[in-house]
């Protein structure tokens, strides 16, 4: 595979948080660690949010801290820019003409998640690719006539998408006659930053994420395809009371009544945020300390049939943490049954939880063994060149 230069834009700085900087980094250690030229780049006109003040602002200092930090963290502390969405002809890690002759002379242009609209400077990229994190809702966006959506899609020759399962019988999905762009890939985790040794004695099954979120639900053939995750929580929100093992989740519930009624039920709750910005420690740490993973996804993955796998819990299976999640197409393409395992109903839970417990070691190594066959970052990144024919 001869050396490329690859241009990834993302949104570390934009959005400060463990799972969604974790994204990019373990794609930029993937393509690194082939030995390509990989830079990450953050031009997308937004303000970013800073912690410290609990807000977005036009003062990028904590963003840019912690990009350094980051990117130090994985030996890019030398190929990285931001450019100010405030200032005219600022941009920090180079200069705007480098920026500019960056974009014009690399091999490929990756926009993680399509987060950011691409400007004339961008679109002077050869190959322009789609990272396509969050399926479902955009293709329904364009099924509907969203007119951003469409044009965002139209600017990339391909689409990777993060749902093995879009040509799946199964898959309700719409394609919108865009089948020839998209490509499957899976989520990909760093092995040896997600390398931990796992423990007998680890006490709770834990998981991280938001109980309840506002906005970005779809309407589709009559059915509308909900966002936030408390819809699939309330399916299984009495787990704790029908077995044994113990729950300890990081959680954002912003309603009092939301919270007591999961604490009522024996749900652990510890907040999530502060462990979310502190990347490699606490949040990691966090991981590594759990004796497994149970997750629900979001109603649109699971009714959609998408085949959507999350990155954290790619995570969680590298760290050697068994993993229970829910069912949205995935186990049509990745073996479940050993160290990862795939659920509709509650009885598939309480029966994935007693083969964990009844063999944990067993489970820890086949976790880790998922993780090895399925979602090293450097496969993941030799995957997506050949997807889009830049080998």
């Amino acid at each position: 595979m001869r050396r490329l230069k690859i241009v990834m834009l993302g949104t570390m700085g934009l959005l400060p948080f463990g799972g969604h900087v974790w994204v990019h980094l373990n794609w930029l250690r993937g393509f690194h660690g082939l030995g390509h030229e990989i830079w990450y780049v953050e031009d997308h006109g937004s303000w970013p949010f800073n912690p410290e003040q609990n807000a977005y602002t036009d003062d990028c200092s904590y963003a840019l801290r912690q990009l350094r930090t980051w990117l130090s963290e994985i030996d890019l502390d030398r190929r990285w820019a931001f450019r100010h969405p405030g200032k005219e002809g600022y941009c920090a890690g180079m200069s705007p003409e480098h920026l500019k002759e960056l974009y014009r002379s690399c091999d490929i242009l990756i926009n993680m998640a399509g987060a950011t609209e691409l400007n004339d400077e961008q679109l002077a990229a050869p190959l322009r690719v789609l990272l396509h994190t969050d399926p479902g809702a955009p293709e329904i966006r364009i099924a509907n006539g969203d007119p951003f959506t469409t044009a965002m899609f139209e600017r990339h020759q391909f689409i990777l998408t993060c749902a093995e399962n879009y040509l799946g019988p199964d898959c309700r999905v719409p394609l919108n006659g865009l089948d020839a762009k998209y490509r499957s890939i899976r989520q990909a985790v760093d092995l040896t930053l997600w390398d931990s040794k796992f423990s007998p004695t680890a006490e709770y099954f834990t998981t991280v994420g938001n109980y309840k979120q506002t906005g970005n639900d779809v309407r589709y053939d009559g059915e509308t395809y909900f966002w936030s995750k408390h819809h699939e929580w309330d399916k299984f929100i009495d787990l704790p009371q029908r077995t044994q093992q113990r729950f300890q989740v990081a959680l954002r519930v912003d309603s009092p009544e939301d919270r007591r009624r999961l604490e009522s039920l024996s749900w652990k709750i510890v907040p999530p945020l502060p462990m979310s910005y502190d990347i490699f420690g606490a949040y990691r740490g966090f991981i590594f300390a759990s004796r497994a993973e149970w997750t629900v996804a979001k109603d649109q993955y699971v009714r959609l049939r998408s085949g959507w796998f999350s990155d954290r819990d790619a995570t969680y299976l590298a760290s050697g943490k068994p993993v229970i999640a829910q069912a949205t197409g995935f186990e049509n393409h990745i073996s479940t049954g050993r160290g990862l395992f795939h659920f509709h109903t509650m009885e598939d839970i309480l029966t994935a939880i007693e083969s964990i417990n009844a063999n944990y070691i067993l489970h820890c190594k086949a976790a880790r063994e998922v993780a090895v066959e399925y979602f090293d970052a450097t496969k993941m990144a030799a995957s997506f060149i050949n997807n889009v024919g830049a080998a």
